[in-house]
């Protein structure tokens, strides 16, 4: 489709990445599309792959995700392991996603206008010398002041490489179907990471050493972060700065942004209070090692709710899908709390699993329907962020609760945010309604 595209050729328009005109019929299979051979896939995936260097930044975006998955868990390993705290393994892990969560939209600004290589390459060095200082201080028992400190740097310079692979989606199709099967793929690849990385990071710091399961990440963020700055081919051109006063607009003075953005910090706290209870209900049941492997049977369900999702498109408004998914989700998470055994636990994550892959492909394609081209990143890392703030507040109370209470007053935690974002998205469905009307008839 694109042959070695320059950073002017095929830009999506405004109109083309936010005012796209409803799914189709969902019983009609999306259009085949060409491979550079000439050859048709019937695989939607398949054929957006095709697409010269999308394999290739996919890739290396998915190594590059691979810290998201593992750091959180790895520093409540290594801290707990060998401070016997979970509170305070929940403190610096918070203070680590809450920077990273301050940093993270600025850093995508500042990649829509300057470029993805420009910005993202010196925070990479950050964000490793962040990893590499927290190792070091809790290994050697050094002043713990500088726990936090290092935890800055490390999810400052962190960045969000979930967003920044999306953007480049956005450059190189222009079919709102077919972008749409991108976003899901790159929702699926994050469960990926999600089913991977906390097992790897588990395993390595309970049978090899408290510190080894932030190794991995701190390798996966620099051999994938320097992969993908690498291909410049794919990299879309840096957005500069308007004159008027719309250009120097946040993200979230869009209403419909600023809603899927709250609903994210709610939906973000069911997560990191759902990461530690699990820790701990593993532990308590004399099974820590396998701690990892109960998250990730979460992701699995996750990943195959994904791809299913992805694979078809569909007619309803996107709103309603988000709604829908988010009161499903937060449903199913709401059972934690009633099991007592590993297994009915396992059980309950995987089938709840299949509504957070596409709560978050909806909410992502919402920010993508509402913002413009000039402000995808942006927007999109804002997305990323509210989610950490979540993960961050949820870890730093349930670790509380947990020292407190064990871990079925973390579940508490859980249910408490779940009902949280249930009120939320409902008692918003009509700004975003209203938003996505206004938008699509705009560029109509």
């Amino acid at each position: 489709m694109l042959q070695d595209p320059s950073p002017q050729d095929n830009e999506p328009t405004s109109r083309e990445l936010v005012g796209s005109s409803p799914s189709p019929d969902p019983t009609t299979p999306p259009v085949a599309a060409p491979s550079p051979d000439g050859r048709t896939s019937r695989n939607p995936y398949t054929a957006i792959l095709r697409v010269p260097g999308a394999l290739q930044f996919s890739a290396s975006a998915l190594v590059a995700r691979l810290p998201m998955s593992m750091v959180g868990i790895a520093t409540v390993l290594m801290i707990q392991g060998l401070y016997h705290s979970y509170a305070l393994a929940g403190r610096i892990s918070a203070v680590l996603v809450i920077a990273q969560a301050i940093c993270s939209p600025q850093l995508a600004r500042l990649v829509d206008r300057r470029g993805q290589r420009r910005v993202m390459l010196p925070m990479l060095a950050v964000a490793s010398v962040g990893l590499i200082g927290l190792i070091v201080t809790a290994v050697t028992r050094a002043p713990e002041p500088l726990l936090y400190v290092f935890a800055v740097l490390a999810g400052g310079g962190a960045g969000s490489y979930g967003s920044i692979v999306r953007t480049r989606w956005s450059k190189v199709l222009d079919d709102p179907r077919r972008l749409h099967t991108a976003y899901s793929l790159e929702s699926a690849l994050d469960e990926v990471v999600f089913v991977v990385g906390p097992v790897v990071a588990t395993l390595l710091a309970t049978s090899v050493s408290p510190w080894s399961g932030l190794a991995v990440p701190l390798v996966a963020g620099l051999v994938g972060g320097l992969w993908f700055l690498s291909l410049r081919a794919t990299e879309p051109p840096p957005v500069p700065r308007t004159p008027d006063a719309a250009g120097h607009r946040s993200v979230l003075r869009n209403p419909a942004a600023l809603v899927v953005c709250v609903v994210f910090v709610a939906l973000g706290v069911i997560f990191g209070a759902t990461d530690v209870s699990t820790i701990a209900f593993a532990d308590e049941h004399h099974h820590k090692p396998w701690a990892g492997a109960i998250l990730a049977v979460f992701a699995a369900g996750s990943l195959c709710g994904g791809l299913l999702y992805g694979a078809r498109h569909w007619r309803s408004a996107l709103w309603k899908r988000f709604v829908v998914g988010m009161v499903v989700l937060a449903l199913g998470v709401s059972m934690f709390r009633l099991v007592d055994s590993i297994p009915a636990l396992v059980a309950v994550m995987f089938v709840t699993g299949f509504a957070i892959a596409p709560t978050l492909i909806n909410g992502n394609g919402l920010i993508q329907q509402v913002v413009g081209a000039g402000q995808l990143t942006e927007g999109l890392a804002w997305a990323g962020t509210a989610l950490g703030i979540g993960v961050s507040i949820g870890s730093a109370v349930a670790g509380s609760r947990i020292d407190a209470a064990g871990a079925h007053a973390g579940y508490l935690v859980v249910l408490a945010a779940a009902g949280a974002a249930t009120v939320l998205v409902v008692a918003t469905a009509g700004v975003l309604r209203r938003s996505a009307r206004i938008r699509v008839e705009l560029h109509a």
